[in-house]
């Protein structure tokens, strides 16, 4: 059979196959003439043709691939029950641009990534062979005109292999790929909302971690949690023979500075200060480990608990008891030639007391503190990855750094996200400082460290300095993970994951210097209802630019404002691909590394004038 059509069309055709591996090329060209060797849709599906003839016995393209990505697929042999994984490569070549291409939508990469998104799309992930090389080739012929060519390779890895090390969800299943293979289903999350949190003595010295400066009884950990009162007190006797946890009067207890070894001073307000010796910054944290690794790039420095009580103590104990939300704690000292003061929010996030505590707490700072000009926001988050640009592409322990990007904002908030027609329709807050001079010292820092990689930044130094200051610290542990640790899973629907690979540098790319954190610039978001749900929080990501989300710090922001601060700043190390609170083991070492990069920034700073 022959016919001749001039129009181009989508081409699939066999290029090479081992004993475990596949190799198509799909490519969009005219065809003129077809013969019995080829089998030409119809109906839905005309415009594809199945080219059966092999094109070059594992042949090579005349041309390198342009953008290339990587994921796997977790697979089990129903006979032998042995775990394998699969290894799904996708390589780009693009049509000559007709003119000047959008930097701001990522060009190329751009594409990629968003062809990417379409084929893993959770509302229909292609569960067997046919249907995933079917739905390619449908995004080839109508949603990516700029595609003029994939190479799809599928190549089964080595077995045996270990599947994510997330317990199985009640009710856990597989999904059927093909006869001999299965697809697991594999719990996206620890711990869905609605679960039961699990007693453990690490949960409990988490709990007192977040709550720190402000004590917190036995009574009011099993209540909020659903435990058992006594089982909660035998936890809190473990951590205290660890030295990590001291009770405290009227039954509560509080976490133990017990690595320390500068002064920490109990008071009841703080004491009057000479005016050279304000604080002109002030570091906002919201975790334990933040904390820690702020006031490791302190020198000189000094701390002052203060403990809110209703009044004088009583024989009965209701008068004299710590007020929870309200005890505040400030380490004081410099940073190059800056006065600097540092708290510990007591918690933030996820309920609205907090928020809102967490308002109060930064408003009693300001206060407090009435020569600061600058405020730092400093901790964990969790990164925006992008499957096929290395330039932009987050991973651990880097550190994003809020500068504006499409929205002309630094932070924007989500305070809810509506499906429509033409796409989804986000409600937010978006915040911008009057004064853009820390952002500005990040971008003097980011644009000296991309125009000379073999330069060891300034931020690695003060990282090696404050892993040496905290070596003696264990719990946390500061160190870095290993670099194996850091997984990239994308969420397919109904809590079914794959494993995704890390972009790998193109020619034009900035090579990452080894164990180096590389920053980059970008708004920061947040937002529970978007952080919850992958494809919400990519698409907002998408819509304000962002590269990272944290914790919802929109009170703490909205305080900064309030008290007529006109320059503010955040700073986050990656320590999870949500929003920072999910990975515990990166959560220390991200937090230094953006410990690291607020002082580079304040070094880069103008000496205070106002002294």
């Amino acid at each position: 059979m022959t016919e001749t059509n001039e129009h181009e069309q989508v081409v699939m055709t066999p290029k090479g196959k081992t004993h475990n591996s596949t190799t198509l090329i799909i490519e969009r060209r005219k065809v003129s003439k077809t013969n019995d060797k080829m089998h030409v849709a119809g109906g839905e599906h005309t415009g594809i043709i199945i080219n059966k003839e092999t094109v070059t016995e594992n042949g090579t393209c005349s041309t390198p691939a342009q953008l290339s990505l990587e994921f796997r697929v977790f697979l089990v042999n129903k006979e032998t029950g042995k775990h394998t994984q699969e290894s799904r490569t996708i390589r780009f070549w693009f049509r000559e641009p007709q003119g000047a291409q959008d930097e701001t939508d990522g060009g190329q990469a751009g594409t990629a990534q968003d062809f990417f998104r379409e084929l893993v799309s959770p509302q229909e992930f292609p569960r067997d062979y046919v249907g995933f090389i079917k739905k390619i080739m449908k995004l080839m012929q109508h949603n990516f005109n700029s595609i003029v060519k994939l190479e799809v390779e599928l190549k089964q890895l080595e077995e045996p292999v270990e599947v994510p090390s997330r317990p199985p969800p009640p009710g856990y299943c597989r999904i059927q790929l093909s006869p001999s293979a299965l697809f697991d289903k594999v719990s996206a999350e620890e711990n869905s909302l609605g679960n039961i949190v699990i007693l453990t003595v690490e949960k409990v010295l988490e709990i007192i971690e977040s709550s720190y400066p402000n004590p917190i009884t036995i009574k009011d950990v099993a209540k909020a949690n659903g435990w058992d009162e006594e089982e909660v007190a035998q936890c809190l006797s473990a951590l205290q023979s660890r030295q990590l946890v001291k009770a405290m009067d009227h039954g509560a207890f509080t976490r133990q500075q017990s690595h320390d070894t500068h002064q920490v001073t109990i008071v009841k307000q703080m004491p009057t200060m000479v005016s050279s010796k304000q604080p002109t910054i002030a570091i906002i944290t919201a975790q334990y480990c933040e904390k820690l690794a702020v006031d490791a790039m302190i020198e000189n420095k000094e701390t002052f608990v203060r403990y809110t009580t209703v009044g004088p103590s009583s024989p009965t104990g209701d008068l004299g008891k710590p007020r929870f939300g309200e005890s505040n704690v400030y380490t004081l000292g410099n940073i190059g030639a800056h006065r600097i003061v540092c708290t510990k929010l007591p918690s933030v996030g996820h309920t609205r007391e907090a928020m809102t505590a967490a308002g109060n707490t930064t408003t009693r700072l300001l206060g407090t503190f009435q020569k600061v000009d600058y405020v730092f926001l400093v901790g964990v988050g969790g990164g925006v990855p992008h499957y096929t640009d290395y330039n932009r592409h987050v991973r651990l322990g880097d550190v994003v750094i809020s500068c504006p990007a499409k929205n002309k904002n630094i932070y924007v908030y989500c305070e809810s996200a509506k499906q429509t027609d033409k796409g989804c329709d986000f409600e937010m807050k978006a915040y911008l400082p009057s004064n853009m001079n820390l952002q500005e010292i990040a971008m003097q820092l980011k644009s000296s460290s991309d125009s000379d990689n073999k330069m060891t930044p300034p931020w690695m130094n003060y990282l090696r300095d404050g892993l040496n200051i905290l070596s003696n610290q264990t719990e946390p542990d500061f160190k870095p993970p290993s670099s194996d640790t850091d997984k990239l899973y994308m969420n397919i629907g109904d809590r079914d994951l794959i494993e995704v690979a890390h972009p790998v540098p193109q020619d034009n790319a900035v090579k990452r210097l080894e164990g180096c954190p590389r920053i980059h610039l970008s708004p920061i978001a947040s937002g529970r209802q978007i952080v919850k749900e992958d494809r919400l929080r990519q698409q907002f990501a998408n819509h304000v630019g962002a590269l990272a989300f944290d914790c919802e710090f929109d009170s703490v922001i909205e305080s900064i404002l309030g008290n007529c601060k006109d320059s503010f700043i955040c700073i986050r190390g990656i320590s999870d691909y949500k929003d920072g609170t999910r990975r515990k083991e990166w959560q220390p070492y991200a937090a230094l590394a953006a410990a690291s990069v607020m002082k580079a920034v304040i070094c880069g700073m103008e000496p205070p004038t106002n002294v």
